[in-house]
């Protein structure tokens, strides 16, 4: 059984790079049983969340979206589109050290952070444009 699931994780993990960018588990898991119909939903969750805590993928947590995982492990930040919903990279340097500027009045020890920026990409800014004839 383990060197299945080492298969099958490795058919994820292949799966998520292929992808070439942000997708949700619902996302993999339909690209994944393209290929390999019999593989179950929860063997693609519970290998998604396995890879994430192991380092092997990033898994973005969105608040109000299902989480997004990504092949690119370097930390950075992200936008979400507040029209169709999509993630993309944001090209700025990560902070290391933003949570030195907190007034930490709780008492936390700081373990670090996840900024999502919010926006309209591209794509949604065309249809916005020709939906009101700017």
């Amino acid at each position: 059984m383990k060197n299945r699931n080492t298969i099958q994780g490795a058919l994820i993990l292949e799966k998520v790079k292929n992808l070439k960018g942000h997708a949700c588990a619902e996302e993999i898991y339909e690209a994944v049983t393209h290929e390999h119909p019999n593989i179950s939903k929860a063997t693609v969750y519970r290998n998604l969340n396995r890879l994430s805590e192991q380092g092997q993928i990033h898994k973005i947590e969105v608040p109000g979206s299902p989480d997004n995982f990504e092949f690119r492990t370097v930390l950075h930040y992200h936008v979400k589109c507040e029209r169709c919903g999509r993630i993309f990279d944001v090209d700025m340097p990560y902070n290391h050290h933003l949570e030195d500027h907190i007034a930490n009045k709780h008492g936390f020890i700081f373990t670090g952070h996840d900024i999502i920026f919010k926006g309209f990409c591209p794509d949604c800014q065309k249809d916005l444009h020709k939906k009101h004839n700017y």
